[in-house]
């Protein structure tokens, strides 16, 4: 089983200036962004799955006026013209932040954020100080968190983000301005703040690849499991790959490695076999009981045992084929009776019951009330920050690797070069040594930071691309995923949010300042 060290650089306020530069070269040279934030929490839950979209809207409008984001992650993916077709330099930061005005956190959220690694006490020492709502007086003129996002905005590269509405939401209301309060005028000023487009690998992951589940942890490995596949099989299909830089002594002592396993990580077994997979965490990538629950948790198991489930139902299907194709041999003249049969296949939603009832063998036509009210619990969990992972045992692979697996040295996944490196975007520093490779960091006893997420959703993008796009088309045109362009995933329905500008919205009078005063200066 080969494997990946992914580098996330952790960024705070006594190194921010010192990486500044590096930052600001990652955004301007990319080809695509993905952001994820942790957020101090999002308020009442109840209103964040209102059936009106603009009370939906309005109620992460409140969440976001009076909480604050607690760290932001930042991948930044560059396409490598140079190197085989879809090969990719990444580079990942980690910035803990510290909001400078009152804002409301949340025990619930605190206590989800240190069981899986946050370090409150490094965030109140060493958080980058920030501002929400409209800009103050030289904001954008030093380096600052907002002028750090003005570099992402001006950049013009698409931005990827994983069920990405609160995230835009916050970052707006934290490093823009003023939120609007009506939806379309939101969505309005974000088509025109992200002209290269916004796009969401959870509404990717259920519409465009189709898979079982779409939470970010299930839709992240399913594409890293189907991507060594096609590299083992050795075939002309396209496939991923990833390089990192070479990083500096100095800029080690930054980095959190983190390792991954390609195609799978290790399999829980016993003396009676595989243990029962937890159907709600497998459906939703959340589980109420968390790390007490009884049953598993391991989503490489969950994905194997979707693959089988998925495997039998195709070779019934054709069974099912064969025997009336016989069938119809020997009445030509009776009407088709497995018409249905030969029709494409229904997308398979995780918010349905439907993936219980066919990976479990239930033969339940309607969902009982006690599976409904699941449902809805899982989806509220999805929308609170954040909705993608919640047992620190789930993720094996984004825990620290030990000290002889943790190298400062360049890192080639699935690549068909010979391993050089770009240090682009890198701070000159001492050069490497062993005692660099001894002050590297472990990785922190969770599993859940902005930063990884952030690779996660950038890898899931880049490998969905690969599969969609042809080898000639640039990610940063934002044409590379048509059906996916400036739509952002809406929990509990089946239509996303269109980010466009209508003819009955006008831009914020914020927005357009801003805008008048940024680009008239270019």
């Amino acid at each position: 089983m080969s494997s990946m060290i992914v580098p996330v650089i952790d960024v705070q306020n006594d190194n921010f200036k010192e990486l500044w530069p590096a930052m600001v070269l990652a955004i301007r040279t990319s080809s695509f962004i993905a952001l994820d934030t942790e957020l101090s929490g999002l308020g009442s839950r109840k209103d964040l799955l209102a059936q009106c979209i603009e009370e939906r809207y309005k109620a992460i409008c409140s969440a976001a006026r009076t909480r604050s984001i607690l760290s932001l992650g930042i991948a930044c993916f560059k396409k490598l013209p140079d190197k085989a077709p879809h090969t990719y330099l990444v580079q990942v930061y980690n910035l803990t932040l510290l909001c400078m005005q009152e804002y409301v956190i949340e025990p619930q959220s605190v206590q989800f954020l240190v069981q899986h690694g946050f370090d409150f006490n490094k965030q109140y020492a060493q958080g980058i100080p920030y501002h929400k709502g409209n800009d103050k007086g030289g904001d954008l003129q030093s380096q600052s968190m907002r002028a750090l996002f003005l570099e992402v905005i001006q950049a013009r590269k698409p931005l990827v983000l994983h069920n990405g509405l609160i995230d835009l939401v916050f970052l707006y209301q934290c490093f823009y301005a003023w939120l609007p309060d009506r939806l379309g005028t939101f969505t309005a000023d974000l088509s025109e703040i992200f002209p290269a487009g916004i796009f969401d690998t959870k509404h990717a992951a259920e519409f465009e690849v189709r898979f079982m589940a779409s939470y970010l942890e299930y839709a992240y490995k399913k594409c890293k499991r189907e991507n060594f596949k096609s590299v083992e099989a050795g075939g002309p299909g396209p496939h991923l790959s990833l390089e990192f830089c070479n990083y500096t002594e100095r800029l080690c002592t930054y980095i959190d490695f983190r390792q991954c396993t390609e195609g799978g990580g290790e399999r829980e077994t016993g003396e009676e076999g595989p243990p029962a997979i937890c159907m709600r965490f497998s459906a939703y990538g959340w589980c109420p009981n968390g790390s007490q629950c009884t049953l598993s948790h391991n989503t490489d198991l969950i994905i194997e045992q979707d693959e089988q489930s998925k495997d039998h139902k195709r070779r019934r299907k054709n069974k099912r084929k064969f025997k009336a194709a016989q069938e119809e041999s020997r009445a030509p003249n009776e009407p088709d009776r497995v018409e249905h049969e030969s029709s494409p296949p229904n997308k398979h939603l995780c918010v349905e019951d439907d993936k219980m009832q066919e990976d479990w063998g239930s033969v339940k036509e309607t969902a009982s009330a006690d599976v409904v009210d699941s449902m809805k619990d899982a989806l509220l969990a999805e929308e609170v920050e954040r909705k993608d992972m919640s047992d620190e045992q789930v993720v094996e692979e984004a825990q620290g690797s030990n000290g002889t697996e943790n190298k400062c040295e360049p890192q080639v996944i699935l690549g068909n070069g010979t391993g050089d490196q770009n240090n682009v975007a890198i701070p000159q520093g001492e050069k490497e040594g062993s005692k660099g490779k001894e002050k590297q960091k472990m990785a922190e006893g969770g599993t859940h930071r902005a930063g990884f997420d952030a690779f996660m959703t950038g890898y899931i993008f880049a490998y969905v691309t690969t599969l969609k796009a042809g080898a000639e088309t640039d990610p940063s045109s934002g044409a590379c995923l048509p059906d996916c362009l400036n739509k952002v995933y809406l929990s509990g329905k089946s239509v996303p949010l269109q980010i466009v500008k209508s003819s009955f919205s006008k831009s914020s009078k914020a927005h357009s300042l801003k805008m008048a005063s940024v680009w008239g200066k270019s």
